[in-house]
């Protein structure tokens, strides 16, 4: 498969998102934020990091990103969308997924190896887990409180639309320990810890985020 990343302004895990999606075999092709062409993959990740504008709300710049109008339009398509960290801010704000990213609730940033459990294999994303697989995914936000009003927290949680939710603690205040959310279709999901920085025995972590990546060849023959 061919899946793009996406760079916009101050990404900075776009490189590892592109070698993530190598080491789950797949070919990753880089795209520019600026560009109106998906140049023909079959997915899209949104990388971790930062982007401009971020200082009026993390992600509320990007959204207006020319290629996000095409991400837009295919993820309606049913094209497999993975927003990490900056991503899962964009998607929230391009209104892919429901809820809103804040400003961890002790004001500080943090940076660490995350338990979560997998609470839903039945996405694009997710499939090569097994349903309440429990993983270490390394986490480094600022503002990664998920948020949304108890109408919606309750519509995700009836939906089985919770992908991960933190484990030993919860790192930023997100709601219902909320780690990541997907679509009805489950075509897009949206997570906060980076699974791109989980994908090698060498980078201490382990290889629990690869999962993440392998199961797009399932997603797309399904």
């Amino acid at each position: 498969m061919k899946v793009g990343v996406v760079t916009f302004p101050g990404s900075l895990d776009d490189v590892d998102a592109r070698r993530a999606v190598r080491l789950g075999g797949h070919e990753g092709v880089a795209l520019w934020h600026g560009e109106h062409d998906l140049r023909g993959v079959d997915a899209v990740i949104l990388p971790g990091g930062f982007s401009y504008g971020d200082y009026l709300r993390c992600g509320a710049i990007s959204r207006f990103s020319p290629v996000m109008t095409e991400v837009v339009e295919a993820a309606r398509r049913g094209m497999p969308v993975l927003g990490i960290c900056n991503g899962f801010q964009i998607l929230c704000e391009s209104h892919l997924l429901p809820g809103a990213l804040i400003r961890n609730d002790h004001r500080r940033f943090v940076c660490r190896d995350q338990r979560l459990r997998i609470e839903s294999n039945r996405t694009a994303w997710t499939s090569s887990y097994d349903e309440g697989a429990e993983v270490t995914i390394v986490l480094k936000n600022g503002e990664g409180g998920f948020v949304a009003d108890a109408e919606t927290l309750d519509r995700l949680e009836g939906e089985g639309r919770v992908v991960a939710r933190y484990l030993e603690g919860n790192p930023n205040g997100s709601l219902r320990d909320i780690a990541g959310i997907t679509n009805e279709r489950g075509n897009v999901v949206g997570l906060m810890p980076h699974p791109e920085h989980s994908v090698e025995e060498l980078t201490g972590s382990g290889t629990d985020g690869l999962g993440f990546f392998t199961s797009l060849a399932a997603a797309v023959l399904a």
